[in-house]
């Protein structure tokens, strides 16, 4: 299975035009461009019916998928490197030179991934994604079929009718397979040196031995299928059959898969950092790309993460203080906060309700500023569930699964209850602006709700910078709009995570460049940010199995904020953040230094 879902959070993502220009660009999408977009997409989606399904697409002359998984195979892997350069060889077709504003852009942005999915190609191990992209270990804590199938399943697999049954006992059956290929390749991996670290390996056996330990026909991928079809009054043994199939064939794949990882724990070392993997410095340096979309260095990177987090303490220092939290560094205090009883709900089945209730209270709170944000009136229905307890043990504290296109699916915001000391009640306002409103479930809205002008295409490519330094900008654009005005708590909470993204990026350059330890980076990350040592263990394991990817949050804040004050200060009394913030989603899915020039364009066509 090629995608999880922090994967699949930076590659199914959205693109369009832009309202502040004179008219919504991709209607005037080049028509020769627009047919090569789309006969890439057409041709990319052949190989990836999962993407099929998320998207909605999985009907009429798409049905197939429904039934099917990506091929995980050493062929197929060479195959979707060998893809890239063929892409990009499609692409060459159009000359660069003919396409004008907004179009000459797109193609850069097509161009950017396609050269960053061919550099992958470097490195025979690991996850390599045509469009770019990729994780060191094929099975970790937070990837692998085991962490990914039983929720796609559950979640992302419509069953309405027999057909759609069918299909899922298909997927059931193979599903082995995508188990055994990724085996394969942990196996082929190892023989190049590349072993997890030992606290990866371990939380990962962990999961997969308390998955394996639950009697087939109690397994969730049982009981999905089962739940869904008696719902609909599908007649059938539905549970008979699937049973068979989880007992015969997937369980014991699990069992070759947990044999293998108990092998490879005996040879780990507790070495954090991909350095210490084949070209490891020149791997680093490429997901560090994949992940800012810019040419930073792991040095620049690092310094960036520290005189911001010094110039977040001031602004949290000055909060504490008027709270009357004067004692201990600022550090100090946010852990005492986050300690706070008051703050904190019962770790209980009832209190992780409750903090659910708490989300939805804030996420229509959230909604109700939309008119200030942007022009556009978009639905953005959204869904809040906790993460599925079989999997929360290894999961990123939050996350947002898009919609599907066709509007069957809502966007589902994921909140990591494991323990509800990870989140105390002053940081939920925050993330749910981040995951929710307007944050990723708005921003991936656009695409869903304008299918007639975005090409395909622009729902498989990604940019981590921008889309999470989209999010990271809506935790900031909401206390400007008043979000916070009598929530002091509240906002401390939105400078704590942007003091948390900032650390990030001296924790992630600290583990893979400098060859922080384990320890040395959760301590770090838990003094800068007086977050629960918990979940800054969560985090930095998640950085381990997934290099670069939470740079991606603060530089791409930190370019999004800087073309605000650029706009701003040219345009003067003509600007309108609802103009820049509806031109900023609507540039679409690009490189940080290709969204600069979108953003220009867009300043010129104001000026007039």
């Amino acid at each position: 299975m090629q995608l999880n879902r922090r994967d699949f959070l930076t590659t199914l993502s959205i693109a369009a035009g832009a309202v502040g220009f004179a008219q919504p660009l991709w209607a005037a999408l080049d028509p020769g461009l627009r047919k090569l977009l789309d006969e890439i997409a057409f041709d990319y989606l052949k190989t990836s019916p999962e993407s099929l399904t998320y998207l909605g697409l999985d009907k009429g002359e798409y049905a197939w998928a429904r039934a099917k998984w990506s091929d995980g195979s050493a062929a197929a892997r060479a195959k979707a490197i060998a893809d890239a350069g063929r892409y990009r060889q499609m692409l060459a077709r159009i000359d660069r030179k003919s396409l004008q504003g907004h179009d000459g852009l797109l193609y850069d942005a097509v161009a950017y991934c396609l050269d960053l999915g061919t550099a992958g190609g470097r490195f025979a191990y690991g996850g390599i994604g045509t469009f770019g992209g990729g994780n060191p270990y094929v099975i970790s804590q937070q990837g692998g079929a085991y962490q990914n199938a039983p929720e796609f399943l559950d979640t992302m697999h419509r069953i309405e009718v027999k057909a759609d049954a069918d299909a899922y006992l298909a997927r059931l059956n193979g599903l082995a397979t995508v188990i055994n290929q990724e085996t394969d390749q942990v196996a082929h991996d190892a023989g190049l040196g590349v072993i997890p670290p030992d606290f990866i390996l371990d939380n990962a056996l962990g999961q997969l031995k308390e998955l394996r330990a639950v009697p087939a026909a109690q397994s969730r991928l049982v009981g999905s299928l089962v739940r869904r079809a008696t719902a609909k009054n599908i007649p059938g043994d539905w549970q008979g059959q699937a049973t068979k199939i989880v007992a015969g064939k997937i369980y014991p794949a699990w069992d070759r898969q947990i044999a293998l990882l108990t092998q490879l724990r005996a040879k780990a070392t507790h070495d954090a950092g991909v350095w210490k993997l084949p070209q490891g410095e020149a791997y680093y340096a490429w997901e560090l790309q994949n992940a800012t979309s810019t040419t930073m260095s792991p040095e620049e990177v690092h310094k960036l993460g520290l005189d911001q987090g010094a110039e977040l303490d001031a602004r949290m220092d000055a909060v504490l203080r008027a709270q009357g939290m004067t004692q201990g560094s600022v550090g100090d205090r946010l852990s005492a906060l986050t300690k706070d009883p008051k703050q904190l709900f019962p770790n209980t089945d009832a209190g992780k309700e409750e903090a659910v209730a708490y989300v939805n209270a804030k996420i229509a709170e959230l909604r109700a500023l939309l008119p200030r944000v942007s022009h556009m009136q978009l639905k953005a229905p959204l869904t809040v569930k906790r993460v599925p307890k079989d999997i929360e043990a290894g999961a990123s504290l939050g996350y947002m699964n898009p919609g599907s296109l066709d509007g069957s699916r809502p966007s589902i915001y994921y909140i990591n209850l494991s323990d509800t000391a990870n989140w105390p009640r002053y940081t939920i306002p925050t993330l749910s602006a981040h995951e929710g409103i307007p944050g990723h479930t708005w921003q991936f809205a656009y695409a869903a709700e304008h299918q007639d002008d975005v090409p395909l295409l622009f729902n498989l490519l990604g940019f981590n910078a921008y889309t999470e330094g989209w999010a990271l900008y809506s935790e900031q654009l909401v206390d400007e709009l008043g979000f916070y005005e009598n929530d002091p708590f509240g906002r401390l909470g939105m400078y704590q995570a942007l003091r948390f993204r900032a650390s990030r990026l001296v924790t992630d350059t600290g583990l893979h460049a400098k060859r922080w330890s384990r320890e040395q980076a959760i301590d770090y990350l838990t003094s800068s940010t007086g977050r629960s040592r918990v979940a800054c263990t969560s985090e930095v394991d998640r950085y381990c199995a997934s290099p670069g990817q939470a740079c991606g949050y603060k530089v791409g804040h930190t370019e999004i904020v800087r073309l605000r004050d650029k706009a701003k200060a040219e345009l003067g009394p003509k600007f309108d953040v609802r103009d820049f913030d509806d031109a900023v989603i609507q540039a679409g899915q690009l490189p940080l230094t290709v969204l600069a020039t979108a953003i220009d364009a867009y300043v010129a066509e104001k000026k007039g």
